[in-house]
């Protein structure tokens, strides 16, 4: 089935270059360059990848991700930054976003991002497949890799989809350490230098909504000038 990506972009060159550089890749590209018209397509519409500037007319693209997640609509989210922007992207990664490409950025670069972002939602989709055993637990915490839920106790957590490939990778590893750069290679399926924020921000959301106490996590554990490990 031909993929269907949402792509919110208010530069009229850019949005059709973009779109121009995944149609090629036979990627049905639904385009916009308003936050507000594109907040009404991301709602109304079924999309496998959100493509999404920071500064648009009406509504940027910081307040657009933050309505969609709110909205419990979990499509991955591929922001787009200006290189001197690193507020921005941080803000993005914490409203919701799963990755971020900064601006100005090379042609095959969106398409190897687009490329990866994709595979990793069909995988994450046939890992889905029921199995014998289709549920971790760690005390109270039982990640549901069927349903792709997450509980602690009788509360369900709410995660992006990110967030829950991140949490199933390393809950798969228990006690195992990993670099930034693994786990983005691991779950978002690249390694680029500078974009190992994506990572420290997706693992300070899952202690946000994990732990009764961040500053003294037990589940998501920091290996000081290593990386990180789940549950030891």
């Amino acid at each position: 089935m031909q993929k269907r990506i949402l792509l919110i972009e208010d530069h009229q060159d850019i949005n059709a270059l973009i779109a121009m550089n995944l149609e090629v890749l036979d990627y049905h590209v639904t385009r916009c360059s308003d936050g507000a018209e594109g907040l009404h397509l991301g709602t109304t519409q079924t999309f496998d990848l959100i493509i999404l500037d920071i500064m648009l007319p009406s509504m940027d693209g910081l307040q657009v991700c933050q309505h969609l997640r709110a909205k419990n609509i979990f499509t991955p989210i591929l922001m787009l930054t200006a290189k001197k922007s690193e507020s921005d992207r941080v803000v993005g990664l914490e409203t919701g976003a799963d990755d971020y490409l900064t601006k100005p950025f090379s042609v095959r670069e969106l398409q190897a991002r687009v490329k990866a972002h994709l595979r990793r939602t069909d995988m994450s989709q046939k890992e889905s497949t029921p199995q014998a055993d289709d549920a971790l637990h760690f005390g109270e915490l039982c990640i549901d890799k069927t349903k792709r839920r997450l509980t602690i106790g009788d509360k369900e957590i709410t995660l992006t989809a990110k967030e829950f490939d991140l949490l199933l990778y390393m809950a798969s590893h228990p006690g195992q350490v990993f670099s930034r750069e693994k786990l983005l290679d691991a779950v978002w399926g690249y390694q680029h230098s500078g974009y190992e924020h994506t990572v420290n921000s997706h693992i300070n959301r899952l202690r946000t909504k994990l732990e009764t106490d961040t500053s003294n996590p037990k589940y998501v554990l920091t290996v000081w000038g290593v990386g990180y490990k789940f549950y030891d």
